[in-house]
Parts: C-alpha cells; structure tokens; sequence
C-alpha cells in the first residue's frame, strides 16, 4: 500500500480547492494551478483537509498512481502559497548569464551565445553574472526549466565547467597522467 498517498493534505486558509468531474483546481495567494485527475483516484475534502483514495485499493498500479496524485496535489498547495526556486550556477572562464526581458543569454564557450526563451510561469533573476536564480508556483516546470538550461552545457568531470545546480557537487576525475 502506498504510504505517502494515505497521508492528509492540510489545505492553508488562504488556499481554495475546486474539483470539478476530472479537473482540479488549486488557487492561493501567489496564482492558480489546474490539474487533470486520473480517472482510478478520487479527492475529497472534509474540515479543511484533503484525501487522496483509490478507486480499487487492491490494483498496485492504482495504488501507485494514489502516492503520485497526492504529492502532486501537495507540491501545487506548497507553490500557490510559497512558491518554487531553483538556482543555477555557471562556472567557467568567461561564462555568464544576462537577462534580456523574458530570455536567457547564455556566454558558456560557444562560438555565439545561447538564447533561451523562459516559458510561460517562470521567471528568472541573474545575479553576478555566473548565478541564475528561477521561480515558479509550478514545480514540475521549473525543475524541467532548470534542466533544460543545465543541459546546454551540462559540467564536466575534469575541471567542473559548466551550469550546475547550486545544491550539485561534481566528483572530479584526475586526468591523464604524465607517461613514465
């Protein structure tokens, strides 16, 4: 049985949950998320708490889809009323970042630099050039923004250069020793 799906959902006073048929709707202070909703679980709010149930406790792909569903829920209810960030660094000689309105200009060793639209949702701030910081209320776009920057030029392994994430350590290898 899935732990993590049986678990409640406190729903803060300034948070209003709305199901409607397979649609779920979460509206806070910060904005508003929308959801589809598998057909197999079912939400009910009593009291100010929210359960996520299964339509058929004994199928463990439904069970499954019950821990999913309720921390997807979870992470909508935390960015409505906290929101997300993420932090990337650059590091490299002559890497930088600059922010031109809603695109990322990236100088990370090519031969021109790298434009990168931000979606609809995330916004961007970059600090000392080498540090790019996104927010969002939606985690699931933001990690994948995140990972979409890292990914245009992921570190390195013998001298870490690269965009990282700024909670990411990179296990340098030694490089090539000098022949005897």
């Amino acid at each position: 049985m899935s732990r993590i799906g049986k678990k409640p959902i406190q729903i803060p006073e300034k948070v209003k949950i709305t199901v409607d048929s397979d649609i779920l709707t979460v509206n806070g202070p910060k904005g508003t998320l929308t959801r589809s909703l598998h057909p197999a679980v079912k939400i009910s709010i009593e009291d100010g708490i929210l359960h996520v149930t299964p339509n058929n406790p004994e199928d463990r792909k439904i069970v499954a889809l019950q821990g999913m569903y309720r921390a997807l829920i979870q992470n909508m209810v935390n960015g409505v009323t906290n929101g997300y960030e993420r932090t990337l660094l650059l590091s490299g000689i002559g890497y930088r970042a600059e922010l031109n309105d809603k695109i990322i200009v990236l100088n990370v060793g090519y031969s021109n630099p790298v434009n990168f639209p931000l979606p609809e949702g995330i916004s961007a701030k970059v600090d000392k050039n080498t540090q790019i910081i996104l927010s969002s209320i939606d985690k699931e776009s933001l990690g994948e923004t995140a990972a979409n920057i890292r990914r245009i030029r992921p570190p390195e392994p013998y001298k870490g250069k690269g965009i990282m994430y700024s909670d990411e350590t990179i296990i340098k290898k030694a490089g090539k020793s000098a022949a005897k």
